[in-house]
């Protein structure tokens, strides 16, 4: 996907079973992540790193939202088992992950594509990773984000 596009809209179902939308998140920046399966070693140590700095994210005005294709319950089990503290968010028919481009062809077979999306508070991608590397990430995310407040300030 491309950068200064248009986020494509979604409203998911988070791990309690509340929709969120992103019409409801305007005016807000948000990491939107997308990541295969809970309680996986990737996705885990991409999940605790998010929670690591999430009062950094929420200090400068940002939502962090985890995606993937498994259920609710699911959901409440990582964030139980790996102390998390981000929004999961369920898409278990994939349709938010396709319009992100975030499903594809991994190593022979079809899955979710670790991607990461930074979108701006007035509904554009500012930023789109591809083929994330879990380590790190958060915080390479935090840091980009910081740099945009800075250019639009």
């Amino acid at each position: 996907m491309k950068t200064e596009t248009k986020a494509p809209a979604f409203t998911l179902p988070d791990q309690d079973g509340k929709p969120v939308s992103l019409r409801d998140l305007a005016g807000k920046w948000v990491v939107l992540y997308f990541y295969p399966k809970d309680n996986t070693p990737g996705c885990t140590i991409e999940g605790r790193e998010f929670t690591s700095y999430l009062d950094d994210f929420r200090r400068i005005g940002a939502e962090v939202l985890g995606v993937s294709p498994d259920s609710e319950k699911s959901h409440c089990n990582f964030i139980e088992k790996q102390g998390l503290k981000i929004t999961l968010l369920s898409d278990m028919e994939k349709t938010v992950i396709k319009k992100y481009d975030a499903w594809g062809n991994k190593r022979g077979s079809e899955g979710v594509i670790r991607s990461t999306f930074l979108i701006a508070p007035d509904g554009t991608v500012a930023r789109a990773w591809e083929k994330v590397k879990a380590e790190g990430h958060a915080e390479e995310v935090l840091e980009e984000l910081k740099k945009h407040i800075v250019g639009t300030r």
